[in-house]
């Protein structure tokens, strides 16, 4: 009975999650490459290794759930990739952009759920990667003081600092703070130049680990090993680990100009997946209200 009562608390709560018409769910999805700078960034690009090393979507099939998309838990090895004792991105700058605009602090922290104050130690606790596949989120730009969100797609390859609980929450190349996707209002509709080898189907959502992680498991294309980053650290205190048993399925080999139509490989494994519906974000604040990069009349923080 305990079990059945708490698997209708959960599936109560992802209804809510995936009902809620706010948080950008307008039913456009904005793609977004992973050098990008996009519309309305927070600050100016912080990235410093992306792009060129990116690996495509895993090789599952679609899901069938309530967001079309497929999910991957946060703790899962191979969900990030990186180069070894390399920082993705730039976490001094990035917080010096903020601190030095306390209006844009507010703002920043207003969509991560943060205290303006707590946002210098906030971002040092996170962790510089690589989105290793096309990766579904709550993107929020910066427009007139205020946070503003809408859904996005991040290509493989873009730097992103990531938490404990392995969910990516800023995008290097823009500072702009980000959430777990919501769902559209209908057939999602895309907008934005794609890249070659977008595949609407084969994007990804990633949902929180179970429990806070000590260090991630992260997958290297340029040499094709395997290494531990401790979280919030920077890549000055990566080591060297074997290739997982689990949690890792073959996927398409690391290419700076991925095929149309990927073939499956040995060498570049991708994080497994699961096709459950993502939960809500463990945040104490949801994201801010629905945006596009096209203003939208009455939008507010």
């Amino acid at each position: 009975m305990a079990l059945l009562a708490g698997a209708l608390v959960a599936a109560a709560a992802l209804a809510v999650f995936f009902l809620r018409s706010d948080n950008g769910g307008s039913g456009e999805v904005f793609l977004q490459s992973a050098s990008a700078e996009g519309t309305d960034p927070f600050t100016a690009s912080t990235a410093k290794d992306t792009g060129g090393q990116a690996t495509a979507a895993p090789t599952a099939p679609a899901a069938t759930g309530a967001s079309g998309t497929r999910t991957v838990q946060g703790s899962a090895p191979g969900l990030y990739g990186g180069t070894q004792n390399v920082s993705s991105c730039d976490v001094d700058r990035q917080t010096g952009y903020l601190t030095e605009d306390q209006t844009k602090a507010r703002a920043f922290a207003s969509a991560a759920g943060i205290e303006p104050g707590d946002v210098p130690e906030y971002l040092r606790g996170l962790t510089p990667l690589q989105l290793r596949a096309d990766t579904r989120v709550t993107n929020h730009g910066y427009r007139s003081g205020s946070a503003t969100a809408y859904q996005a797609v991040l290509q493989a390859g873009t730097a992103v600092l990531v938490d404990d609980r392995g969910m990516p929450r800023v995008r290097c190349a823009c500072g702009n703070p980000l959430g777990p996707p919501v769902a559209t209002k209908g057939t999602p509709e895309p907008k934005g130049k794609a890249w070659r080898a977008y595949r609407p189907g084969e994007a990804i959502a990633v949902v929180p680990a179970g429990a806070a992680m000590d260090v991630m498991v992260v997958y290297d294309p340029r040499t094709g090993q395997w290494f531990e980053r401790p979280v919030g650290t920077r890549g000055d205190s990566d080591s060297p680990t074997s290739r997982p048993s689990t949690g890792t399925s073959p996927g398409p080999a690391p290419s700076s100009t991925a095929p149309s139509s990927p073939a499956p490989s040995q060498s570049s494994p991708s994080p497994s997946v699961s096709h459950s519906s993502p939960p809500p974000s463990p945040s104490p604040k949801a994201p801010g209200p629905a945006y596009g990069p096209a203003a939208r009349p009455g939008a507010r923080p």
